[in-house]
């Protein structure tokens, strides 16, 4: 399993949607900021101010990025997707689902 090193983490949990959407900020080494998360199945729209790259480690997803191509993908374990700045995206996750958000400044 790959780990992250010397990073500066919040404590302080980001939750969203009573719960069913939980993640950790940190900032890695070389100054980037990102979250740890968890998706509990369902289905949601989330808003982005920087633009974000979004890997999932584990689980399946369906998104529809309002910025982008008016059709649903489906992501994977493994895959990943990208959302442009100030942009908004659905997600149905279809089951639980481990990610990792990049910021891109």
């Amino acid at each position: 399993m790959p780990t992250i090193k010397n990073v500066e983490l919040t404590k302080k949990a980001n939750i969203y949607f009573d719960g069913n959407v939980t993640s950790r900020s940190f900032i890695d080494e070389n100054g980037v900021k990102k979250t740890l998360g968890i998706m509990m199945p369902g289905e949601y729209t989330f808003g982005t101010n920087d633009a974000e790259h979004m890997e999932i480690i584990a689980g399946r997803v369906e998104i529809l990025i309002a910025c982008g191509d008016s059709n649903w993908e489906t992501i994977d374990a493994g895959g990943f997707f990208e959302v442009p700045a100030n942009c908004s995206f659905d997600i149905k996750v279809l089951e639980i689902t481990d990610y990792c958000c990049t910021f891109i400044n």
